[in-house]
């Protein structure tokens, strides 16, 4: 874990790397169960951090991730999708596009800020505070077996599978 230099008055970022333990959590989800990441030890584990559900970036990478989950699902690796949303919104999304993975909110963003997905990003050249498009990619023993940072929604998950499948 590395925290990235930072001359501003904000906290420093946490960056994961590879080979670091994966920060547990508890959000609900989008049918109002609650879900652990240590729920998932013993299987490898897709958790992606996205802004705000039902924008065209995070529908685009939602629906990749759904239609890829049976290959997903078939190689052993679960998915997880974490936004800052509410249980209502996430219900939504997940209606609108018929997904079929768990979504979680984070409306604390204790989870994000535990992955490095929230903090300084630039939006449209202004620096802003925000979600940060992350991917990491969780071993049966609870270590990060990759992390992906600043991520693209579109073809993300073909890029995923191809490194991991």
């Amino acid at each position: 874990m590395s925290t990235p230099e930072n001359p501003s008055d904000t906290p420093a970022r946490t960056v994961l790397e590879v080979g670091d333990v994966a920060p547990d959590f508890t959000l609900t989800d989008d049918r109002g169960n609650q879900v652990s990441l240590s729920d998932y030890r013993g299987r490898q584990v897709i958790v992606y951090f996205y802004p705000r559900a039902n924008t065209p970036g995070c529908t685009t990478e939602a629906c990749d991730f759904r239609d890829s989950l049976t290959e997903l699902n078939d190689a052993g690796i679960d998915v997880l999708g974490i936004s800052p949303d509410t249980v209502e919104k996430l219900a939504k999304f997940r209606e609108d596009h018929e997904l079929t993975f768990p979504l979680l909110a984070d409306p604390e963003k204790t989870a994000l800020t535990a992955y490095g997905a929230f903090g300084e990003k630039k939006n449209y050249g202004k620096i802003v505070q925000g979600v940060i498009r992350s991917t990491f990619l969780v071993n049966t023993d609870g270590t990060i077996g990759m992390a992906k940072y600043n991520v693209k929604a579109t073809g993300h998950v073909a890029r995923i599978a191809r490194d991991v499948l």
